[in-house]
């Protein structure tokens, strides 16, 4: 962890403490402890239920918590809620890619910057510094999203993700449909712009093997809560993943 002057560390960008989150009475997390450091990729990892997504959902305020806190920055949130994180430096690439299929990139791109509350005359330049870091964009820029390949898509929503220009982007299984080269091909430039901008990301990922290749530490969840924490080398073999699964 990056230490001040004073030797002293910097808190996590984000943490929960007794974290109680769940569904029609039936708890998902308890008492749940975590946090995602400054500059890190983290990769977190479990069973289909362990209930990954569900925490990061809750980090981006998609979910109501029933209990604990969520702190920014060391500082507890009374209010969770998009906008707010939004403001805040924190960005969500969601599962499932959550783009509209009738809309073109171009237009995509628009209503996120509006959604993202990027002053008008800095829209142009914003859109500008997403394309450099994910240039192929540009080749289907004009078209529907419906129309393009599950990478393709994902792109989009990526860079509508970065749009804001992030701190902090969290990641929802990104992998799904795509295959390993292609996931490895999208991730890629996230992981130089995450080494060059201290961007910190949380990747919930099914795809260990590609994830781990990443990753700065891993975090594996089973049944809610929190059994293992390693470094990505410390589960680079199958033998190790399944006992974890």
């Amino acid at each position: 962890m990056t230490a001040l002057a004073n030797h002293e560390p910097l808190p996590a960008l984000l943490e929960t403490r007794g974290l109680v989150v769940g569904y029609g009475g039936r708890p998902v997390l308890r008492d749940f402890d975590f946090d995602l450091r400054p500059a890190e990729v983290l990769c977190l990892i479990g069973h289909n239920g362990a209930g990954k997504s569900t925490l990061l959902k809750t980090l981006f305020g998609l979910i109501a918590r029933q209990g604990g806190q969520l702190l920014l920055d060391g500082k507890a949130l009374e209010t969770v809620e998009p906008r707010r994180l939004t403001a805040a430096g924190i960005s969500l690439v969601p599962e499932g890619r959550g783009i509209f299929p009738g809309l073109t990139v171009a237009e995509t791109m628009k209503m996120g910057l509006w959604a993202a509350s990027v002053p008008p005359a800095e829209r142009a330049e914003r859109l500008d510094w997403v394309m450099s870091v994910l240039p192929a964009l540009k080749q289907f820029y004009e078209r529907r999203a419906g129309t393009l390949s599950g990478g393709q898509q994902q792109m989009v929503s990526i860079a509508r993700a970065l749009l804001s220009r992030p701190r902090c982007l969290l990641m929802d299984e990104p992998s799904i449909g795509l295959a390993p080269k292609l996931f490895q091909d999208l991730l890629q430039p996230i992981r130089q712009l995450q080494r060059e901008t201290g961007m910190a990301i949380l990747l919930v990922e099914q795809n260990v093997k590609e994830a781990l290749k990443i990753s700065d530490r891993v975090v594996v969840m089973k049944s809610g809560v929190i059994i293992r924490e390693a470094l990505p080398e410390e589960l680079n073999d199958n033998a190790k993943l399944m006992e974890l699964y």
